[in-house]
This record gives C-alpha cells, structure tokens and sequence, in this order.
C-alpha cells in the first residue's frame, strides 16, 4: 500500500501541540508497519527544510500539491484542499484537533473565516475523521453537520519521562507553579496572575511559552502591572531541556485555559508527577480524569482557592501526583498510531 500523509507540520525546533502530533502518527506508522510505503507530502514553503529530515527507510517526501496519488491520503491538520478525483487518493481520512475559531473570538477575524471554510471543505472531502477528543467529535458532527458514523475518536499520546523525573516527592520540589503554553487571551493567562497574586509569599509563577499570542498585550500586561511581578517569570519559549527541568522542580501546573481540543499540556504534567489545575471546560476534563482539581476558568476566586489549597495541602499534592502518573499511562502515541492504522484498513477495505 501507498499511505500518503501531511507532515507539513512536523518540522521545526519549536513544534506545536498539531506538529508533534504529526511527527508521532508520521514516524510511529512508518516504524509499525516497514512492509508499507509512506509518503511524506509537504506544503512548498516547507519542502526545501523537510530535506534536513532524516526520513524512515520505507518513507519518501512529495510536494504536497492538489489530491495525492496514493490508497489513502491523511491530511492531519484538518485541511484538505483538493477535491478526491479518480486519479488521487482512493480514501482520504482528516485529522480534527480543535474547532475553537468557530465557538469563540479568541483569534483574528480574518483567521476565523480562513479556518472556517477549511474546516468545512476538510469535512466534506474526507472519507473519515478523527477527533481527538469526544469534546471535538460533538463539535465536529454539530458545527460541521458530519453524520457521527464518519468519527472516530482517537486521543493524542504522552510520553512518559524517566524515573528520576517521575518519582521526585513533591514535598522535594519548589514553591512553583508552573503553566506551559502560548501567551494568549484563550489560555486564560491574566486571571491566572490574579489568583496567583493570593498565593502566599514564596510562591513564584513561571509562564513557559511564546509571548505573541492572539491579543497577548492584554494578557502580559496583567503580567507587568501585578503586586507580584518580581515573582513571575516570562520564560518564553524554552527548549525541551529547560522545560523537563521546570517539570521536575514545579509543585503544582496551572492550565486554565478557556477552550482546548484535547489538552496535551496536562498529560505531560501529568507524566511528571506534576499536581494539575486545570479548567472544567471543553476536553480538558477528558484529559485530566479524576487527576486533577477541575475549576470555572472564569472565575478567579474559584482558581485562587484551588492554587491555595494545593499549597496548603502537600499530601493532596502527592496524591495528585499519582493519580496523575497513572492518568497519563494511559495515553499512548503507540496506541494512537495503531487506532489510527485500523481507521485506515477500515476504509480501504470498502
């Protein structure tokens, strides 16, 4: 067989949540199945990086143009471009993360539209979908009007980090609290500072993410203008190294961001033994289970309590941290990539 996928997304140093999702299912079919063909199609602006790719022996880079020639196309950031034709992919499968540009202004007007009418073509010229939450798969079947028969529900993965990482007692660690993503108005960033602002002294806040978010200005201001500021570090976008380092010494991850599709940052929290906080809303309790304290974003109160109980009360934190570690046990890239290689073989045998 001929799989062709989108690994337009898998490249760079400073990969999003979509592009290390790509980079697993792309590497992880390729190492599951050597007997097949995969073909790593890239968008032209990203094809002459892609060369500095070592690619899987049973791989083969395309220029991803119009509707490849393939058994089956993959497009795994929910576009799709081209109209299936009889000399194209025979099936084509659309990997949908999140829907939070149609649900709420957390982006430009114009992105809006863009991403809009894309994810209506990618609905309609897909064969099949994964959602990687049942928070999307509703979202995708009410706002995009797919029959749910053409859904199939597949959660992203973890990797868990080594021993010494996982086990650190959290009475060992710092008094950090600790929040990974982009700096933007949907990771719910300024009421953050505010409940951090009634942590007690000694408590310091780390915001580990790029700083030019959607309407970041307003989110960092929070940031410069706070009682607190000399305890709050903008540590921007930081290396793996640097963040398997913040992992380590954080005694508590806040995540309360206001719209998610599924919620990587938690489980890789998680994985670390790191106690959770994170927001009641959208997948985020898929993702957390029962492993973490689960609170209204929009209510600072509500978030100040849970910071505070969580500083107050070191055995919760221990025990959320177990509960955590074996929360993310149980999110695999493994198990993604065979779930989505019986997607495939479903299809192809139709």
């Amino acid at each position: 067989m001929r799989i062709a996928l989108d690994a337009t997304y898998s490249l760079g140093r400073n990969l999003s949540g979509i592009g290390v999702y790509s980079r697993e299912i792309l590497f992880g079919l390729a190492k599951a199945h050597p007997q097949q063909r995969f073909l790593f199609c890239y968008r032209p602006h990203r094809l002459w990086e892609s060369l500095s790719d070592t690619l899987p022996a049973n791989a083969s880079r395309r220029w991803l143009s119009g509707a490849p020639r393939a058994d089956l196309f993959h497009a795994l950031n929910q576009r799709v471009d081209a109209v299936p034709t009889d000399k194209s992919a025979r099936r084509t499968v659309c990997t949908f993360h999140d829907l939070f540009a149609l649900t709420g202004e957390y982006s430009t007007a114009e992105f809006r539209a863009r991403f809009s009418e894309q994810a209506r073509r990618a609905a309609e010229r897909s064969d099949a979908i994964i959602a990687v939450s049942q928070f999307t798969a509703a979202q995708v079947t009410e706002l995009l009007g797919v029959e749910p028969g053409r859904v199939h529900v597949i959660p992203h993965g973890v990797r868990m980090p080594a021993a010494a990482n996982q086990t650190m007692p959290v009475a060992q660690r710092e008094q950090l609290v600790l929040f990974v993503g982009a700096i933007q108005k949907r990771k719910n960033i300024a009421r953050l500072v505010k409940a951090f602002e009634t942590m007690p002294a000694g408590w310091r806040l780390v915001l580990a993410g790029a700083t030019d978010g959607y309407q970041a200005t307003a989110e960092l201001h929070a940031v410069e203008t706070s009682p607190r500021r000399h305890d709050i570090e903008l540590a921007g976008y930081v290396s793996t190294g640097a963040l398997e380092s913040l992992y380590a010494r954080a005694s508590i991850f806040a995540f309360p961001s206001f719209d998610e599709g599924f919620g990587i940052p938690v489980l890789e929290a998680m994985a670390h033994g790191v106690p959770v906080i994170t927001s009641s809303r959208s997948a985020l309790p898929e993702a957390a289970g029962d492993a973490a304290l689960l609170v209204d974003p929009f209510d600072t109160d509500t978030l100040a309590a849970a910071l505070n109980r969580l500083a107050a009360d070191a055995d919760l934190r221990e025990l959320l941290a177990a509960k955590g570690r074996e929360r993310a046990r149980m999110f695999s890239w493994e198990a993604a990539v065979a779930k989505t290689w019986n997607v495939y073989q479903t299809l192809l045998a139709t």
